[in-house]
């Protein structure tokens, strides 16, 4: 019953409707009373030869205003109790995924995809059944179990009673030792479609590649392999849940031999009668659907329980990003000061960033490059705020980054990283995603800065044109450039370009810095690059080396020092030449 108790919060919420259905379940056993009752007097009165056509009409009447009420009644207790399961459905989907929007990137980055998708799915089904189902077969097997009982008891005979009843509390005990086997099984069972959902999400994400590299039947034989594992955990589960009807049918049938040898002693030595016997055995059958709630009931609290279980602990995971309710409500703006002493990501040893400073002032561009794992993107992220958990200070506008409202900080900037996310929609809605009410002039000199609008006109229904899930349709330049005029869209603060350029070819390149340097004179820019001529012409450029600044300054400074920066911008130099000497003599 303890899914119950966990459950009571949204019970206590939905008090009314949840009564209205029990009252329902009520009224719907109490009318059932009636017709077995009528029809043993029916038979008392055809074995008596005391029946009368009025009689009989009296008594069809009767049953006929049983059945409509009975209908009525019924559709009062569905359409409260479902009702109510579907509302608890509803509020803990929403729930769970404004939970995933709020959470950071560390939860991201414990829990795979294809989990938290098994979690919105399956676990909540899971749970809605315990609101529905559950109710039902609790409230049922208890109302209308109970007033049948009475019936049988007040109205027929107690002693055939106690006598059928004997072999119910085998029920409760077998239930209870096979639901919990059922609650261990079901969760080893929903962690296994969790892997297995996860699996078919990484092999379609990762379909290019695959294909690539040709490992299209391994990739198949490790699916296999997983179905197979699910498939043999699923079967445990339901070798024990199908030992809940036929133990369930063994007591039925115990019961029905018992009333019979009783009843018919009963009815030859005048105890009853024999329409009493008829209604008895009407009674032991209404019995049938109480003593299956309950053995159901059992399987439906365990495996709401678990998936429950599951569900909250990713809703009792806390964000290390505090969002400050009273922080700062205002578009930040101004020079960017950037003052990190130390920063390690979590469950990693080794240091990210140290001692990295700069000041950028509004309207300049700084460039950072170094290495791969150099420490490039981390530097954004922390000015994203996706880790907070820094030593040190970042200001933008004045004030420190975490003093802001997230509303009121993130939308001042625009961040294009080097692999864009684009959503499964025309290139229109994926470049104005970024500012929902802009207007299609708006759209199109988006495009325009980011050397896109001439291509978008070749595409076969221009702005309209469907880009596929994550884009597929469009190449890596296209798909780049879509992400800047999505950033540029909202005319940011502060741009930051995380090697948002790796795709597309020098003179695109060269293209679209003009256009930056003129549209954003009065903006501040962040380029992180491998290709040092994107950030050549920036105000002051850093580079990085295993989380420290080894070399700054501009791009005339850093060529005269003649380290890392100057030899790596000479080879390639040297590499472009040599290729467009290659393209020449072709």
């Amino acid at each position: 019953m303890s899914i119950f108790k966990k459950l009571a919060w949204y019970f206590r919420l939905e008090w009314r409707r949840y009564l209205v259905g029990v009252i329902g379940l009520l009224l719907t056993a109490i009318i059932a009373i009636i017709p077995p009752r009528i029809i043993g007097n029916m038979v008392d009165s055809i074995h008596g030869q005391t029946m009368t056509r009025s009689l009989l009409v009296w008594d069809l009447i009767l049953v006929a205003g049983a059945a409509i009420a009975q209908y009525a009644t019924r559709y009062v207790w569905r359409n409260a109790i479902w009702g109510g399961a579907a509302r608890l459905e509803q509020l803990l989907r929403d729930r769970l995924f404004r939970h995933f929007m709020r959470m950071d990137r560390t939860f991201y980055q414990r829990y795979r995809t294809g989990d938290l998708m098994a979690h919105a799915t399956n676990d909540l089904e899971a749970v809605q059944r315990v609101a529905g189902g559950g109710i039902l077969q609790f409230a049922d097997a208890i109302i209308t179990g109970g007033t049948t009982l009475i019936a049988m008891m007040a109205l027929i005979n107690w002693r055939l009673t106690l006598l059928a009843i004997i072999p119910f509390p085998f029920l409760a005990g077998v239930s209870w030792y096979l639901g919990q086997k059922i609650h261990r099984a079901f969760a080893k069972s929903q962690a296994a479609f969790s892997r297995l959902n996860n699996k078919a999400q990484e092999s379609i994400s990762g379909i290019k590649v695959i294909k690539a590299l040709g490992q299209d039947q391994e990739d198949v034989a490790d699916y296999d392999h997983q179905v197979a594992q699910t498939i043999d955990i699923n079967r445990h589960v339901n070798r024990l849940d199908s030992l809940f009807d036929p133990g369930i049918t063994l007591i039925i049938s115990i019961s029905y031999v018992a009333t019979i040898v009783l009843g018919g002693r009963f009815v030859l030595d005048g105890t009853i009668t024999i329409g009493n016997l008829v209604s008895f055995i009407s009674y032991l059958a209404m019995m049938i659907w109480p003593m299956f709630a309950v053995g159901m009931l059992f399987n439906t609290m365990e495996r709401g329980n678990a998936s429950y279980d599951r569900v909250m602990e990713l809703l009792n995971q806390q964000s290390r990003i505090h969002d400050n309710p009273q922080g700062l409500a205002i578009r930040p703006q101004g020079a960017l000061s950037y003052h990190v002493a130390h920063f390690d990501y979590p469950n990693d040893e080794q240091v990210a960033l140290d001692h990295i400073d700069f000041e950028l002032p509004a309207g300049h561009t700084l460039g950072i490059v170094g290495r791969v794992g150099a420490g490039k993107s981390t530097i954004m992220k922390l000015i994203l705020r996706e880790f907070d958990d820094y030593t040190g200070e970042i200001a933008f506008g004045g004030h420190p980054i975490k003093d802001y409202q997230l509303d009121s900080y993130l939308p001042a900037i625009g961040y294009v990283p080097q692999e864009s996310f684009l959503f499964s929609d025309s290139v229109f809605e994926n470049i104005r995603f970024a500012k929902a009410d802009a207007t299609e002039a708006e759209v199109q000199a988006a495009a325009q800065k980011s050397d896109l609008a001439h291509q978008i006109d070749l595409l076969p229904a221009g702005y309209a044109t469907q880009v596929g899930e994550d884009g597929i349709s469009l190449s890596g330049g296209q798909r780049q450039r879509l992400a800047i005029a999505r950033a540029l869209l909202i005319n940011p603060e502060l741009l930051i370009l995380d090697d948002a350029l790796s795709a597309v070819d020098a003179e695109t390149e060269a293209q679209i810095l003009t256009t930056l340097h003129q549209e954003r004179a009065n903006k501040t820019t962040i380029i992180a690059a491998h290709r040092l001529s994107s950030v050549m012409n920036a105000d002051e450029i850093i580079v990085l080396d295993h989380g420290h600044i080894v070399e700054r300054g501009d791009h005339a400074s850093l060529m005269a020092a003649h380290g890392w920066y100057q030899q790596m911008f000479t080879e390639q130099q040297l590499e472009t030449r040599v290729k467009g000497g290659g393209r020449n003599g072709r």
